[in-house]
């Protein structure tokens, strides 16, 4: 071989090494910066806020009152979704800060209010907000329904319940208000589909999900259910109702509801906050 060219091949070859082994070294140490590998693996997850088919398709309560929202307008605030290591089954003992986690995002920062009956009744879940992450499995979440503020639609109030409810040949209008700021932990979404993966070409979601049912019960399921039995039911509403309407806020409902039913109220809407039919923690 021509001695030149054997000096040319010699360090085209070594450059080659060089290289290859510098790109190499400059992989690994972007994969061990989160900065760096977050910033180039972005991908999005999406928030959806869900009242189910109770709220959107009406429903026959335990007692039977046939129920159908016009509104139900929830201020959903500080919703905040998690990376946890291994199965994440939140107690009521977890606090946010105590949480050990691989990566954070915060989805809802500012307050908005979703009203839960819009749409039509097979409507899919509402988009509340996405955000660039880093993929992975998010499979703990934390929320907040809270009292709403002075600028709001729903100021001094978490929740409105507005509709009517049909009972026989009685029709009553309701316009329910409450304000009883409650903060979830969620693990991850239970379902018919896995929620919460998020690919780089692929968008993940996951669900704040409203179970009415705990409210107001379901005719469609036996009577000795805990749904059922746990349930205040619409009657003791009715009950309180003049001249087939019913306007009331949680204050009145506190003096004029019984001691019973009252502390039913309480445990139903403590009980609305899941993720599918995942159960959440209420934490402090």
């Amino acid at each position: 071989m021509n001695r030149n060219l054997f000096k040319l091949s010699t360090i085209a070859l070594i450059s080659l090494t060089l290289g290859s082994r510098v790109n190499s070294e400059t992989a690994e140490s972007n994969n061990s910066n989160p900065a760096v590998a977050n910033a180039q693996g972005q991908a999005t997850l999406n928030l959806v806020a869900n009242g189910e088919d109770f709220v959107r398709q009406g429903f026959v309560t335990k007692d039977g009152w046939t129920m159908s929202f016009e509104r139900l307008d929830v201020n959903l605030a500080e919703v905040t979704a998690y990376q946890i290591d291994g199965a994440f089954e939140p107690t009521e003992t977890d606090t946010l800060d105590g949480l050990e986690y691989q990566e954070k995002v915060s989805l809802v920062d500012t307050p908005q209010v979703i009203d839960l009956a819009e749409g039509e009744a097979d409507a899919a879940p509402i988009l509340v907000a996405d955000a660039e992450v880093t993929p992975g499995l998010y499979n703990a979440m934390a929320w907040q329904i809270d009292t709403a503020g002075a600028d709001s639609p729903l100021a001094g109030k978490t929740m409105v319940m507005q509709g009517t409810a049909t009972k026989d040949d009685q029709t009553i209008n309701f316009d329910i208000s409450l304000d009883r700021p409650i903060q979830y932990l969620c693990g991850e979404y239970v379902g018919d589909e896995r929620k919460g993966i998020v690919e780089a070409d692929s968008p993940g979601e996951i669900e704040t999900t409203f179970h009415f049912d705990h409210v107001f019960g379901d005719a469609e399921t036996s009577a000795d259910e805990a749904i059922n039995v746990d349930a205040l039911g619409f009657e003791p509403l009715a009950q309180l109702a003049s001249n087939d309407s019913l306007t009331i806020d949680d204050a009145t409902l506190t003096q004029q509801l019984s001691a019973e039913d009252q502390e039913k109220l309480t445990k139903a809407i403590i009980g609305l906050g899941h993720v599918g039919e995942g159960h959440c923690a209420v934490i402090e």
